[in-house]
C-alpha cells in the first residue's frame, strides 16, 4: 500500500478569527470579506443609507415637477499620502472633494457611492479611523453613503489605502455655470487662502514645523455655493482648485472659453506660513492643492456684492478678487507682480506635490 503523501502543505491556513490587519482574504468575496462588511462599513455607515448589502442602490429623487431637475454625478479617487494629515485623512479629503466637485456645479449633493482599495497590512484601527472620519463628513455634508466596494492588493502594491468615490447630486432649474461662459471684463475671485492643503501635507512628509498648526483647507463648500448663487444669479463658472492648484483651474478657463485671464500677485490670499514654505521648498503656491477652496468668474457689475456674500459665509471670510478676464492673450494666464512685472503662469507640466488628494 503505497504511503499516504503529505498534504500539510496543501492546505489554507486558517484566518484569524479577529485579525489585527488587513489580509487577502478581505478581498476574496468569502468569509472575511463579509465580516469586513458587516462589523465594519455597515455599522458605520447603516443611519446613512448604507444597509440593503445589494450591488447597487435605487434612489428615490425628491418629487418635482417634469423636467424641473437634473441628475448631477461626478467620481473621483483619492491617493494622498500619509493617509492622515493635520486637519484630515484620505477619507475625510474623498466625501468633501466629491460633494465640492458637485456643488462648483451648482448642484446640490445627495449621495455618495465608495470603493476602497485596501493594501495588505494595513491596521485595521486606522482603517476604522477613516471610515469614521467618512460618516462624519457625510453628516455634516447632510448627504448618504448608499453603495461601495472593497478591494485588497498585495503587500506593497497599495500604499496602504486608495477609495474611489462617486457622487450624486441634484441640479436646480436655472443653474447654468459652464467653463464657456466667462467673458472679458469679468472678475475673478477665489473664496479664501490658497495652498493650504498643499503645505500642510508637505509640512508632515518634509517634517516641516511652524510658529501655528497648518492644517488642510478640505471642507464641504456646498453651503457657501448657495449664498453665492443668492447673492449672483449672473454667476458665470466656479471650480475647486484641487491637484494643480489656483493655476490649473485658470488655464483651463482660458484655453476652453479662449479668453485670457489676469492675475494680480497683490491681491492673491497666502497665509505667511505657506508662502515661507512654498520658499524653502522652490514651490509657486499658484500651483499648490486646495481642498475646501474654490474660485468664480462673475460680471464686473456683481463681483463687489458676490465678495460681500463670500465673506459672510465662514467658508470665504479670507475671500478676495484676485484678477479679471481680459481678450487678450486668449489662452493664457498672466500675474502682475509686486514690483509691476507681468508674467505667464503656465498650466503644470508635470507634478510639483505627487500623491496629494
Amino acid at each position: 500500500m503505497p504511503d499516504t503523501p503529505n498534504m500539510d502543505g496543501w492546505q489554507c491556513p486558517t484566518p484569524p478569527a479577529a485579525p489585527e490587519q488587513v489580509l487577502l482574504g478581505h478581498g476574496s468575496g468569502g468569509r472575511l470579506s463579509a465580516a469586513l462588511l458587516r462589523n465594519l462599513f455597515i455599522p458605520a455607515f447603516r443611519d446613512l443609507g448604507l444597509n440593503a448589502e445589494e450591488d447597487q442602490a435605487s434612489l428615490s429623487l425628491p418629487c418635482a415637477e417634469p423636467n424641473s431637475l437634473r441628475l448631477a454625478l461626478t467620481t473621483d479617487s483619492y491617493v494622498v499620502r500619509p493617509i492622515f494629515f493635520p486637519g484630515g485623512d484620505i477619507g475625510r479629503l474623498a466625501v468633501n472633494g466629491t460633494i465640492n466637485d458637485l456643488a462648483v456645479g451648482g448642484a446640490r449633493p445627495i449621495a455618495l457611492a465608495a470603493a476602497f482599495i485596501l493594501e495588505e497590512g494595513l491596521a485595521l484601527s486606522d482603517l476604522q479611523r477613516v471610515v469614521a472620519s467618512m460618516r462624519d463628513a457625510c453628516k455634516q455634508a447632510g448627504i448618504n453613503l448608499v453603495t461601495g466596494d472593497t478591494k485588497v492588493v498585495d503587500r506593497g502594491k497599495g500604499d496602504q489605502l486608495y477609495i474611489t468615490t462617486t457622487g450624486f447630486g441634484i441640479a436646480p432649474p436655472g443653474v447654468s455655470l459652464s467653463v464657456r461662459n466667462p467673458r472679458p471684463g469679468d472678475r475673478v475671485l477665489v473664496s479664501g487662502t490658497i495652498g493650504d492643503h498643499g503645505i500642510a501635507i508637505m509640512s508632515v512628509r518634509e517634517g516641516i514645523e511652524f510658529e501655528t498648526v497648518l492644517e488642510s483647507d478640505t471642507a464641504p463648500l456646498y453651503d457657501l455655493v448657495v449664498a453665492m448663487l443668492e447673492a449672483c444669479p449672473t454667476l458665470r463658472w466656479m471650480r475647486d482648485p484641487t491637484r494643480g492648484g489656483l493655476s490649473s483651474a485658470l488655464n483651463e478657463l482660458a484655453t476652453t472659453a479662449h479668453v485670457g485671464v489676469q492675475l494680480t500677485e497683490a491681491a492673491l490670499p497666502i497665509r505667511t506660513e505657506v508662502q515661507a514654505a512654498c520658499e524653502m521648498l522652490g514651490l509657486d503656491p499658484l500651483y499648490v492643492a486646495n481642498e475646501g477652496k474654490l474660485v468664480a468668474v462673475a460680471p464686473a457689475d456683481d463681483a463687489g456684492r458676490l465678495l460681500a456674500a463670500m465673506r459672510g459665509h465662514p467658508l470665504g471670510r479670507k475671500a478676495a478678487l484676485v484678477g479679471e478676464v481680459v481678450a487678450d492673450h486668449a489662452g493664457v494666464v498672466t500675474l502682475r507682480s509686486l514690483i509691476g512685472g507681468e508674467r505667464v503662469v503656465p498650466m503644470l507640466a508635470g507634478e510639483q506635490l505627487p500623491r496629494i488628494c
